[in-house]
């Protein structure tokens, strides 16, 4: 019997002396993100994001040491899985987080599932993630498809026009933004005129202007980012379109990188999305102030979306004290998590494991000497419906 006592108490002290070391090592969080390719500046600013607001914590959350192990996605649903399996199977990872393209997030979900591992995606937004591919290891802190483009419809019917002409990359996000936002647009009176997608990574949108020109419409809906957008609003303005034509566009569209790239010819186009330079909050101002003080840069909603996916992240382990052996608790965790966001105010939804957020309608502006966007209208508080 003493021979058993001193076995299970040295069992016992043996258990918490691993849990102690545990306690000691890095909670490792694997980045996989375009760093290379036609969103590789998309990748950048989601991971000055990220890298700012561990710095504003010490890069420390729940008495543990935060290190990122980052990964080029490059753009393909593919590479994405490779450097995922790496993340885990090598790197032996923590927690997963970043994902640019909705291709690579689909690509990913089912490896991530079975391996359990906690995803907290920081971009993709296909609406599937979070509704008939949910898994309860999978979180989004981004937004949705849906949630982002199905509000600014009616908002584009009643301020812009009735006619429209829909233009989209070729991919998951793009075709499933465009059609929230024809559910919206068509609900509120509006007409599409047309409905045309483009691959990934054109060149050149010189025929794509021509039939716009020729369908005569009031307003354009676009859905491009990244170096898509550049080239489009580039030759959208060349051709002179704009002098007759609106833009009514996704938030990427007018990202502020893209605008640095634009100019003032951009000034006047409209978009939706979850944040907006001129919101006038306490946490916008500090995340604001604290980006252009690093990067002496504009920040733009892609380094919000970074900076928004560690805060959650960071909540988490707070909440569970750095403990990640049980899984189950820090999935719930993340599920009930609530931030102050330079957007507003955060939650994650738990039956979808998207967040629950404002969408705005905002203006290209020049204010104080930066060319950016102003708040228009705040098109509410926003749920995916999750199905």
């Amino acid at each position: 019997m003493i021979k058993a006592g001193l076995g299970l108490a040295g069992l016992a002290a043996s258990s918490r002396f691993s849990f102690s070391l545990a306690q000691q090592e890095p909670i490792r969080i694997g980045v996989v993100l375009s760093y290379s390719g036609p969103y590789a500046r998309l990748g950048q600013e989601i991971t000055r994001g990220m890298e700012l607001y561990l710095e504003k914590v010490g890069y420390q959350a729940g008495g543990r040491r935060i290190q990122l192990l980052k990964e080029d996605e490059e753009a393909d649903p593919a590479v994405a899985v490779r450097k995922v399996r790496k993340l885990v199977e090598q790197d032996r990872v923590n927690l997963l987080s970043g994902i640019i393209l909705s291709s690579s997030a689909y690509g990913i979900r089912d490896y991530v599932h079975e391996r359990q591992i906690p995803l907290v995606i920081a971009n993709a937004a296909a609406n599937g993630i979070t509704r008939e591919r949910r898994s309860p290891y999978i979180f989004r802190t981004s937004i949705s498809a849906w949630q982002q483009h199905y509000p600014m419809g009616p908002w584009v019917a009643r301020n812009v026009g009735k006619k429209v002409f829909l233009l989209a990359l070729d991919y998951a996000f793009g075709k499933e933004a465009t059609a929230a936002f024809k559910e919206g647009f068509l609900q509120a009176g509006g007409e599409p005129v047309a409905e045309l997608y483009t691959p990934l990574g054109s060149t050149d949108y010189s025929a794509v202007i021509s039939r716009i020109a020729a369908a005569r419409p009031e307003a354009v809906h676009a859905v491009l980012s990244g170096s898509d957008a550049v080239i489009f609003l580039r030759q959208f303005i060349q051709f002179g379109l704009n002098r007759s034509i609106q833009l009514a566009v996704s938030g990427e569209v007018t990202d502020e990188n893209v605008l640095e790239a634009i100019g003032d010819a951009a000034l006047g186009a409209k978009s939706a999305d979850h944040w907006v330079y001129t919101l006038n909050n306490s946490a916008n101002r500090e995340f604001i102030q604290a980006y252009r003080q690093k990067f002496n840069a504009v920040p733009n909603h892609f380094a919000v979306r970074g900076y928004d996916a560690m805060q959650f992240i960071v909540d988490a382990i707070n909440t569970v004290q750095g403990d990640l052996s049980n899984r189950q608790r820090l999935l719930g965790a993340i599920e009930s998590a609530k931030i102050i966001s330079p957007r507003g105010f955060v939650q994650m939804d738990p039956e979808t494991n998207n967040v629950t957020q404002h969408v705005y309608a905002r203006e290209v502006a020049r204010i104080d000497g930066v060319l950016t966007n102003r708040l228009l209208a705040d098109l509410g508080t926003i749920r995916d419906p999750g199905k």
